[in-house]
């Protein structure tokens, strides 16, 4: 049976929740297309989400969904992956919540190779609580706790996934939208942890606090500050590096597991056949 973007939103619960200009509808809508094209069944997809704005995307999704703690919805994904590794597992996550809260669990997830897909929508604050400075914050950015421009080197998301071992590694942004359906959907059938970072800029904070005082001017920026030449980007001088960046093969968690149980199983089985045989 041929399916739909509907068939995985809740359109009684339109309009989104998300302020005016906020790209997080954008990548929303973007998911539920996926899931379309790939004609996935709503009941074999678990989304788990955090705290935060992108938190509120499980609201709208006709799927299972599992809303948890602030920084915590990768070991809850990781728990429903390991229970049943058929499901599509999908983490949705903030910057806030799954890099900054949440960053020791993003590195043992990648690290561990778990078969989910993160989609980080990365607005370089945390948005929800009044827009302070987060882990993606880039230096010398003005947030409602860097009245002068933070100080702090940022995390690039990139970087950090592909160091901890995750099988696939994307970024886009919400204005690159052919894009990003394109690396949210390779995500989604990769074996293996898989990350795509997504600019969002928040418009109520970051946006205003930084030059950027409408929705328009925001998807100025992310079009004139994008680049295809990975040597270029540089998140501290706003540029921002777009494309694939890992794409690998290799056994994910739950691969090795079962083949750990398994020979646990062929050991006990032949110790109880050597004990019987006494």
């Amino acid at each position: 049976m041929a399916r739909n973007v509907f068939d995985y939103i809740i359109e009684e619960k339109l309009p989104f929740f998300w302020c005016e200009g906020c790209g997080n509808g954008i990548i929303l809508k973007t998911i539920a297309k996926v899931f379309a094209d790939l004609n996935l069944d709503p009941r074999e997809i678990v989304v788990v989400t955090g705290i935060g704005c992108w938190g509120k995307a499980d609201d709208y999704l006709s799927v299972n969904s599992l809303h948890v703690t602030h920084g915590r919805a990768l070991p809850a994904a990781t728990g429903v992956k390991l229970v049943n590794p058929n499901l599509k597992v999908l983490a949705l996550m903030g910057d806030g919540d799954g890099l900054t809260i949440g960053g020791n669990h993003f590195i043992h997830a990648a690290r561990r190779n778990i078969d989910i897909t993160a989609i980080i929508s990365n607005n370089f604050n945390y948005g929800m609580t009044g827009g302070q400075v987060s882990g993606t914050t880039p230096e010398r950015s003005v947030t409602s706790t860097s009245r002068f421009g933070s100080v702090e080197p940022p995390f690039d998301v990139v970087n950090l996934a592909i160091a901890a071992g995750a099988s696939y590694v994307a970024r886009a942004t919400v204005y690159h939208v052919n894009l990003l359906e394109k690396y949210i959907k390779n995500a989604i059938m990769k074996k293996g942890f898989s990350v795509v970072d997504v600019i969002n800029v928040c418009p109520t904070y970051f946006g205003r606090l930084n030059k950027m005082k409408t929705s328009v001017e925001m998807m100025e920026f992310l079009r004139d500050n994008s680049t295809f030449n990975k040597n270029e980007g540089d998140i501290n001088s706003n540029k921002f590096a777009l494309g694939e960046f890992v794409n690998i093969e290799k056994p994910d968690f739950s691969t090795k597991y079962l083949e750990v149980q398994k020979q646990a199983k062929e050991k006990i089985s032949s110790l109880e056949q050597d004990s019987g045989a006494r």
